[in-house]
């Protein structure tokens, strides 16, 4: 048994000490790491493996298809078609970008506008991620494009979606048309949908893919996939396609709305057609039009340019956003006010020698040698400026004010696009809250409103409302979409049927009775004849010389000078079903250039009208049936 001394106790002792202090330190690093541990694998596990998935997994929105818009029938006006582009991906070019981009123009065209946005973006993005090159290939075009591809390293051919517009023109404006997201877009109430940040989407910018983008537009899908460290995918591990939106239906008439654009075409104006039961518009025509599918690929700034300097402004929608004076169309609202306030009866004569006069003022009829004596009835079938100057003067500006607006005149019709200007209906109390100086109301001016001129402006839409409610005399107002139901009848217009049957007969002899301003462009076809007013509307002051040669509305003028022609309507005389505006800017005169517009739409209304009643979709049968889908 070996014998210890004090030294060899002393030396086992220290050692001891540092084996215990060495156990400890070590247990206590052991502890920390081990509490550690505990802490990223036990109490925070979930929040560290999510990063680390992040770092690993990258889950991206996927865009859904947008839905259809359709017509009362269910022709679709927007839609889907295949989208044949080609994609260059920067990393995998031979001889770099500028050089694939000069070989691929010899295959297809490459604006230099095309090429400095694709050298643009591949500044910005990362060498690996592919760049849209060109869009809305032809097949053609595509075909061209995979036959050289052996030649065109990093240009990749893909077939995706874009919006389409079958029809183009005829119904850009009440469509509008789709485009890339925008800067200002995301700062509205639609940015806190996420769908915005997917690259390459287009949303509704005017019309009805404005109004309604987010019931077509859908909800988002997702993508999860997996990415090495510099984003660049590996594989997908999962897909979730997204939810279509959900289709439009309008109350539009595709076909009538061809057959009324067709006729408007070389004219800058428009043309509304009403249901007068319902509100129903079966027709919106804005012209000139402009191709909405323009949009989908970027307007270039050469055509950018001819539509904003076009003096016919194609890109405005005059149906909703033209103000005009109504000039003659507004007379049958001066002669229900007269009737209504008891100016006038039905039968109080008023005799027109061509001219009236207020003090030193006067105030001619179109018909410079005059009507003679003049009732209602006669007055409106002449439309008889001299008639209407006097029961305007004894009506007052407050009366036919409070008609006008009985019709829906000055004030949004609430139709369901943006854009829609109220127009203007004056009174007393309007003039002295923007006239400060000169607010008080002279009697000039009420005889200058009784026949639509003066302060007075109104739009197509508003103008073919009014007529509307005077046909069928309630308060209805235009609808554009249709959701499957029937809406609520109209309440009754606060106006005696009296005044109402004496409007009417006069605007029948406007167009039936020999004489009528628009006799000429009458509808033959027995139980389809309608009545109407014409109107001729000044856009200056016209001269005594102008006058006396007869020259101030004719061809003889620049474009901007001559008169506005409008034409109001309804059809048949019994029983109306259908309403009509039609407003030609400067288009010389109502009754010559209008009035047979009015008349092919109404006609052409009353026929579509025997096809729905025998169909078995008409609109609200196609809504519903789309509905229990």
């Amino acid at each position: 048994m070996p014998v210890f001394d004090a030294k060899d106790q002393s030396r086992y002792a220290m050692f001891s000490r540092r084996a215990v202090i060495i156990s400890g330190g070590m247990a206590t690093i052991f502890s920390v790491l081990a509490g550690r541990l505990f802490q990223l694998q036990i109490l925070n596990g979930d929040e560290y493996l999510t990063r680390a998935e992040e770092n690993r997994i990258s889950e991206r929105l996927l865009a859904p298809p947008r839905a259809r818009i359709v017509d009362r029938f269910g022709v679709a006006l927007a839609n889907n078609r295949r989208n044949h582009r080609v994609l260059i991906v920067p990393e995998q070019t031979a001889g770099g970008l500028e050089k694939v981009l000069e070989d691929l123009s010899q295959v297809i065209v490459l604006t230099p506008e095309t090429r400095e946005r694709i050298l643009r973006e591949a500044k910005r993005n990362r060498a690996f991620m592919p760049i849209v090159a060109a869009e809305n290939l032809t097949w053609d075009e595509f075909a061209k494009i995979n036959l050289n591809l052996p030649y065109l390293r990093g240009v990749q051919p893909d077939v995706g979606e874009t919006r389409d517009y079958p029809y183009g023109d005829e119904l850009s404006h009440v469509l509008g048309y789709v485009a890339q997201v925008s800067d200002d877009d995301k700062k509205t109430e639609r940015a806190a949908d996420p769908l915005l940040e997917v690259p390459g989407l287009r949303i509704g910018k005017r019309g009805i893919e404005h109004a309604f983008d987010m019931k077509i537009r859908g909800k988002a899908g997702a993508q999860r996939v997996e990415v090495n460290a510099y984003g660049r995918v590996i594989r997908e591990l999962q897909r979730v396609d997204g939810r279509n939106g959900d289709d439009v239906y309008l109350t539009i008439d595709r076909a009538l709305q061809k057959t009324i654009y067709d006729k408007m075409l070389g004219n800058s104006g428009a043309c509304t057609v009403m249901d007068v039961e319902n509100g129903d518009v079966l027709a919106m025509v804005s012209t000139p039009g402009f191709d909405p599918n323009a949009f989908n690929v970027g307007v270039t700034k050469g055509q950018w340019q001819v539509w904003t300097n076009d003096e016919f402004k194609p890109l405005t929608n005059k149906a909703v956003s033209g103000a005009y004076p109504p000039g003659s169309t507004f007379k049958m609202v001066t002669a229900i006010a007269a009737l209504e306030s008891g100016a006038i009866t039905p039968d109080t004569p008023v005799f027109c020698s061509g001219v009236t006069r207020l003090g030193a003022a006067a105030f001619h009829c179109w018909q410079h040698r005059g009507h003679g004596t003049m009732n209602v009835h006669n007055a409106l079938k002449h439309s008889c400026d001299c008639f209407f100057y006097e029961v305007a003067r004894r009506a007052g500006i407050n009366a036919i004010a409070e008609t006008a607006r009985k019709f829906g005149l000055g004030s949004l019709t609430g139709i369901e696009i943006p854009g829609e200007r109220s127009g203007l209906v004056p009174d007393e109390a309007w003039k002295r809250a923007h006239f400060k100086k000169d607010g008080a109301w002279q009697a000039g001016e009420s005889m200058i409103a009784g026949i639509g001129q003066g302060y007075l402006l109104t739009t197509p839409l508003q103008l073919c409302t009014y007529v509307a409610r005077l046909a069928g005399g309630r308060a209805v107002s235009p609808r554009l979409v249709h959701d499957g139901t029937e809406p609520r009848q109209a309440k009754k217009l606060d106006i005696s049927e009296a005044a109402l049957m004496a409007a009417r007969g006069g605007m029948d002899a406007v167009m039936n009775e020999p004489g009528g301003t628009a006799a000429g462009s009458r509808i033959t076809v027995s139980g389809m004849e309608f009545a109407g007013k014409t109107g001729t509307a000044q856009v200056r002051r016209i001269s005594a010389a102008e006058r006396a040669t007869g020259i101030r509305t004719g061809e003889a003028l620049p474009w901007r000078w001559r008169d506005h022609a409008l034409f109001v309507a309804f059809a048949p005389v019994i029983n109306p079903r259908y309403a009509c505006s039609v407003v030609l800017e400067h288009g010389i005169g109502g009754a010559r250039y209008a009035a047979p517009i009015a008349r092919d739409a109404l006609l052409f209304a009353q026929q579509r009208q025997i096809l729905e009643r025998n169909t078995a979709y008409p609109v609200a049968a196609v809504v519903g049936a789309a509905r229990n889908l």
